[in-house]
């Protein structure tokens, strides 16, 4: 992501370069959220995550540190970004919970997946703040971050609940992907805007 200071790497984070990956992520969120809807979205709180809920619930965050760890490669000069150094600590400490949770309860997943949920989605929101005066056409991800913070607060709040199940992250996830593609298309029309004026 991008750094908490004026940097190089924040500088070469490029609208071509974020609407490619923000596509990837596209792609991964709503395979992952068919998966879950036809193979886990029935699992409630008390239930143990089966074989495939457990290898969604742990890939989910473990995908989210390989996309930040694109996204610090893509800025190029990535060794200096304390944020995105913090979202993939983040990510890293959600997947080792995830791997403990699931030998439990889904509620005990849903109460990790939305701590981090709420943590990453802070992040989320000061990256995007930052970037808006380098790379434009961040209003999206200002939103999902926000949304984030709160759908996380949600779930973790309610994961003892016995209406709790994993069709809410799954639903989460999928307006996560929402919010990715309107970002693509608001970085598009910036682009073609700014090619016009030039």
């Amino acid at each position: 992501m991008t750094q908490t200071t004026v940097t190089p790497a924040t500088t070469t984070t490029t609208p071509s370069g974020l609407r490619s990956l923000y596509l990837i992520r596209i792609v991964f969120s709503l395979i992952w959220v068919a998966l879950v809807f036809t193979t886990s979205a029935s699992l409630v709180s008390t239930d143990t995550p089966t074989v495939i809920a457990a290898v969604l619930l742990i890939i989910y965050p473990l995908w989210d540190v390989v996309a930040t760890l694109l996204e610090r490669r893509m800025a190029g000069t990535g060794s200096t970004d304390r944020v995105s150094t913090i979202n993939m600590a983040l990510g890293l400490a959600t997947t080792t919970g995830m791997i403990i949770a699931v030998f439990s309860t889904i509620g005990t997943a849903l109460l990790v997946f939305g701590t981090w949920a709420l943590l990453s989605g802070a992040v989320q929101l000061v990256v995007a703040v930052r970037r808006r005066r380098t790379v434009g056409a961040q209003w999206p991800m200002v939103i999902s971050g926000g949304q984030s913070v709160l759908a996380g607060a949600t779930i973790a709040a309610t994961s003892a609940s016995a209406t709790s199940s994993l069709s809410t992250v799954a639903g989460y996830s999928a307006f996560g992907a929402f919010w990715f593609l309107v970002s693509v298309v608001a970085l598009s029309i910036r682009g073609r805007r700014v090619g016009l004026e030039a």
